[in-house]
């Protein structure tokens, strides 16, 4: 009995603890989590701002590649490699440098079927798949290279994805920034007037963040128009306009 008691006691003593644990003295000030994923107390003005600069494309990227499918692996990757090599030879000589041609992809993969008879899949012979990235530098000049590139592939030829960007698009970045640290700023000014109090220093800055440099993404069936097509001819390219945009979060105190 007297073993009850002292257990009964001990537990009585520890919810009497955790009781006072629970007290006001013990907890933290409200916060929150901004959009940011930062997690602060309620105070000052928060504001985001964006900023957008509108570029002309300098850089186009064409990603072509070359497909053939065999019995034998070494068919296949025959007819990929002559194949190839022409196209290289055609890109370098429309003037793309060799440092500008990147590999991409490269893949050799058993093509099956199934046999209803034997309960198996059959092996019916290999694919094999050479792709290849070139920075075209001279925009006018794209469309004229496609045609050659797609003459030197013959009916092996992929042209899988053009894309058009700008080199160098730090100096944009450089405007668009400014532009949302203005916008950011001209928001918490006016939040300030609205609600009578007065805009001090600022005391978070954010930027959001991009992984690509590519803006802009449009996709041909190249390789098919020119296979299908009765007469050469010839493709027509227009790399249009991107727009390079940033965003700024902001947090300015209250003074």
């Amino acid at each position: 009995m007297r073993r009850i008691m002292w257990l009964a006691g001990i537990l009585l003593l520890i919810i009497v603890v955790l009781g006072l644990a629970g007290c006001d003295g013990f907890t933290s000030p409200p916060t929150r989590t901004t959009s940011s994923g930062l997690t602060t107390q309620n105070t000052g003005i928060w504001v985001s701002g964006t900023g957008e600069v509108t570029v002309t494309p300098d850089v186009a990227l064409l990603e072509v590649g070359v497909e053939a499918q065999e019995t034998t692996v070494a068919g296949a990757q025959a007819k990929v490699s002559g194949a190839m090599d022409k196209v290289m030879t055609a890109l370098t000589d429309s003037g793309v440098k060799e440092e500008d041609i990147q590999t991409q992809y490269f893949n050799i993969r058993q093509r099956t079927r199934w046999d209803d008879e034997t309960g198996e899949e059959i092996v019916v012979g290999y694919r094999v798949t050479n792709k290849v990235t070139a920075k075209i530098r001279d925009i006018e000049e794209v469309g004229s290279i496609i045609d050659t590139v797609v003459k030197a592939g013959g009916d092996l030829i992929r042209i899988d994805d053009l894309t058009f960007t700008v080199d160098d698009p730090s100096v944009y970045y450089d405007e668009a920034r400014e532009k949302a640290t203005a916008d950011a700023k001209a928001r918490a000014e006016k939040l300030a007037e609205q609600t009578g109090v007065k805009l001090g220093e600022p005391t978070y800055i954010a930027e959001s963040t991009y992984t690509s440099p590519y803006y802009e993404s449009i996709t041909y069936g190249m390789a098919e128009m020119a296979i299908l097509a009765p007469a050469p001819v010839s493709t027509s390219i227009s790399p249009g306009e991107l727009k390079v945009s940033l965003t700024v979060q902001i947090a300015y105190s209250i003074r």
